[in-house]
C-alpha cells in the first residue's frame, strides 16, 4: 500500500486503510497472548491474560482513532482536479481534518497566498466563522499575526477566489515579513503555514 502524505489528494481513504490494518494487528496481538496462555496453562488465570488486558490498550486507542476517520469522505476526483488548476502554482493542502476543542472540522482544501488561507468545505455541520477563528488563533499564536483566513462553503465562488490570488500571487506577498522557522528549515513562508494546518489536523 503506497504511502500518501497527510494534506494530499487520497490521504483520507489511505488512512482509512492504514488505520483499519493497524487495528486489526494491534487487536490479534494480545488475543494471540491470551491464547498462548490459555493453552499453556489450561486456565484464564495466568500472567498472559494480564498481558493480553493490557495489550488491548493501545488497540482501543487505535480503533478510535480508525472511527474518527471512518466518519470521514474522501474528496471527489472531479472536484480535486477543479481546485488544482483553479490553483495553479499556489501552495495548496488536501483533505484536512482540522482539530479543535469541541469538533473537528473536514476541509478539502486550504489554498495559501502571501497572507490570505482560503479553505473549502462542503460539510454542512462546519461552522465557517468558528473555523476562521480557530485558524487564525493557531497561526497567531505561531507569529502569523497577519493572516487571513477565509472559509467557503460554496465550490463556484470559491474556485473564482483562489482562482484571482493564482492571476497575481506577487500583490498579496507584497510587504510580508518572514523570519525562517527553525522548526521547519529551508521551508518558505507560505510552506511553513502549510506545516502549522497540518498539525493541527488528524
Amino acid at each position: 500500500m503506497k504511502k500518501v502524505k497527510k494534506g494530499t489528494h487520497g490521504y483520507i481513504s489511505y488512512e482509512k486503510k492504514r488505520r483499519l490494518l493497524t487495528t486489526l494487528i494491534l487487536f490479534l496481538l494480545p488475543l494471540g497472548i491470551y491464547i498462548i496462555g490459555y493453552v499453556t496453562v489450561k486456565s484464564r488465570l495466568n500472567l498472559f491474560t494480564v498481558v493480553a488486558i493490557l495489550g488491548c490498550l493501545p488497540a482501543c486507542r487505535s480503533a478510535v482513532g480508525l472511527i474518527m476517520m471512518l466518519m470521514q469522505k474522501p474528496m471527489p476526483e472531479d472536484r480535486y482536479e477543479a481546485i488544482r488548476q483553479a490553483a495553479g502554482d499556489l501552495t495548496a493542502e488536501y483533505e484536512l481534518i482540522i482539530t479543535a476543542y469541541e469538533h473537528t472540522s473536514p476541509v478539502e482544501a486550504a489554498v495559501i497566498c502571501g497572507d490570505q488561507i482560503v479553505c473549502y468545505t462542503p460539510d454542512e455541520k462546519t461552522d465557517p466563522a468558528y473555523l476562521e477563528k480557530h485558524i487564525r488563533q493557531m497561526l497567531s499564536s505561531n507569529g502569523f499575526t497577519e493572516a487571513q483566513v477565509k472559509v467557503m462553503k460554496d465550490l463556484k465562488p470559491y474556485l473564482q477566489r483562489i482562482s484571482v490570488l493564482a492571476k497575481n500571487p506577487e500583490k498579496y506577498r507584497e510587504g510580508l515579513r518572514f523570519t525562517p522557522d527553525e522548526r521547519y528549515p529551508g521551508l518558505s513562508r507560505e510552506e511553513v503555514i502549510c506545516q502549522i494546518l497540518l498539525a493541527i489536523s488528524l
